[in-house]
């Protein structure tokens, strides 16, 4: 049996992995020149974990994590309103679960597939047919490959969706905010190594995250409803920050700098059924429950696990396989998506007591008394 996979992200090379280790042949197909790295960092646990452990990438995956040792949470002149230690952190997350950043799950699939794996960079996807027995796709390479099965793991903006399911403003929602994030060439002097700084005012929250190895990650999220995928994040982030402190006009400085910038829209895919005969969607470009929610590379993951399991429990059907995996899927990534529109309302809000409100969860777990219940309950219970 055979695959084509369209997009090397962490979705695309977890699917790769798991239908070599079911027996199929695989064609990745990657728009970009080369493999991108960098992201920010994630939370990673659930059934992306358990996938990850059953898959045998789970210990390179902890290798790659990095540890929080002080969540710092500012004031607009940039002094302490409090903070989360690290045990607290640890309780939040629970046992199963790790801090990593989204590039670092993509280097440990990329190196676990490369050699078995037909990877073509600065390659798309132009067209698809079908029939019953193949689906055939026409490559900007010239070529025409024909497989049993097309997956579309291409993001948020896919190509391979709107080819066969339709145009993207069919399945989008959009959760009115924009987010930006990338690397730093150095760590900002008032950040403490291992520690991640933030301060959400105005609507608007930023951050700066030490992902291990002496790396550091800018975010910024805000709230708009007049963001757009293609506007210049050069231009934009510096009109929407320019007026906060803090470590703020350190951190802009470093967009001179960087390699690249990931910014977009905050959005949610929302399709009815993420399969078409022999073509599948798999991960945000067939849900993305977005940063609100906090799963995206886990489902990613999970829901490469048990597609090839459900490929593998089906031999020669397809439609079968598909059917099986999606039922199963479909209530978790839902649930997700239902938490991330939750959690829009108290994300970066403009009104200073919905902003304390929204924090109030977190200054309770760094009390002592709740910190010690949340360690019992959640780490050592």
């Amino acid at each position: 049996m055979r695959a084509i996979i369209i997009g090397a992200g962490i979705a695309g090379l977890a699917a790769a992995l798991r239908l070599r280790q079911i027996g199929w042949d695989t064609l990745l197909i990657e728009r970009a020149p080369q493999r991108r790295g960098g992201g920010y960092g994630v939370s990673f646990g659930g059934i992306g974990y358990d996938a990850a452990e059953r898959m045998g990438i789970l210990p390179a995956l902890k290798d790659k994590a990095f540890v929080t040792s002080e969540l710092v949470y500012h004031k607009p002149g940039g002094q302490r309103r409090f903070s989360l230690d690290r045990a607290t952190i640890a309780a939040t997350m629970g046992q199963r679960s790790m801090n990593i950043l989204r590039g670092d799950v993509e280097t440990v699939l990329y190196g676990t597939v490369r050699d078995t794996v037909d990877i073509r960079f600065s390659t798309t996807i132009n067209a698809v047919e079908q029939d019953e027995h193949a689906v055939h796709a026409t490559l900007s390479d010239g070529t025409v490959e024909h497989a049993d099965l097309l997956i579309g793991a291409d993001g948020l903006h896919s190509a391979t969706r709107a080819l066969v399911f339709g145009p993207e403003d069919d399945y989008r929602l959009d959760l009115e905010h924009m987010v930006a994030v990338y690397m730093l060439d150095k760590r900002p002097a008032a950040i403490a190594p291992g520690t991640t700084g933030t301060l959400s005012q105005g609507g608007r929250t930023v951050a700066v995250i030490s992902v291990g190895d002496g790396r550091n990650v800018a975010f910024f999220g805000y709230r708009t409803d007049r963001g757009t995928p293609g506007d210049d994040p050069h231009k934009v982030l510096p009109e929407v920050y320019g007026d906060m402190g803090w470590v703020v006009p350190e951190v802009l400085a470093g967009l001179a700098t960087t390699e690249s910038v990931y910014f977009d829209t905050i959005s949610q895919m929302v399709l009815d059924r993420w399969s078409h005969g022999r073509v599948v969607l798999l991960g945000d470009a067939a849900w993305c429950v977005t940063l609100f929610a906090g799963y995206g590379s886990a489902l990613a993951v999970g829901g490469a696990d048990l597609l090839g399991t459900a490929l593998q429990n089906n031999p020669g059907d397809i439609r079968a396989a598909l059917t099986t995996w999606e039922a199963e899927l479909r209530p978790e990534v839902e649930k997700k998506q239902k938490l991330g529109r939750r959690v829009k309302g108290v994300y970066a809000p403009a009104n200073p007591v919905v902003l304390w409100l929204s924090q109030l969860p977190l200054r309770l777990a760094s009390l002592d008394p709740v910190r010690r219940y949340m360690t019992r309950r959640y780490i050592k219970g």
